[in-house]
């Protein structure tokens, strides 16, 4: 799991339930933190940086993945779960990434893209505009 705290929490309840052994990754300053505990194995990322920059390092993400013969990388919610770039990187190793695909993830952080592709499929939406608004006086 790509992230820290309940989310992360949640998702080795499930995959404890489910058979499946657990990543926990941790930066320098949540060594103590539950999650690191409740995982079967725990790997330190993103030595020297912030916390928020040491979860968003894709380089010591997928690397961790690849040293540990990790088949999945389920992203947790924030952090890396809308960058299509973590997507790929996880795709590019090998490594299967719980969530949409990359491009499914570059279309929805579109939102004009993301509104066009649901009014095509026949979602209801909300009335809006069918482009970015340029201006204030637009808005």
């Amino acid at each position: 799991v790509a992230n820290r705290g309940e989310i992360a929490i949640r998702v080795f309840r499930a995959c404890t339930e489910l058979g499946i052994r657990t990543v926990a990754v941790y930066s320098e300053q949540d060594t103590g933190q539950m999650h690191r505990q409740k995982a079967d194995e725990a790997y330190l990322i993103g030595r020297g940086l912030a916390p928020v920059q040491a979860y968003l390092h894709i380089p010591d993400i997928i690397k961790v993945a690849k040293e540990n013969n990790v088949d999945a990388v389920h992203p947790g919610y924030g952090f890396l779960s809308e960058r299509a770039d973590f997507a790929q990187a996880c795709q590019d190793a090998g490594v299967r990434f719980i969530g949409p695909s990359p491009e499914v993830v570059r279309k929805m952080g579109d939102k004009v893209e993301a509104r066009a592709i649901a009014i095509s499929a026949g979602v209801p939406v909300v009335p809006g505009t069918d482009a970015p608004i340029t201006s204030l006086h637009e808005a």
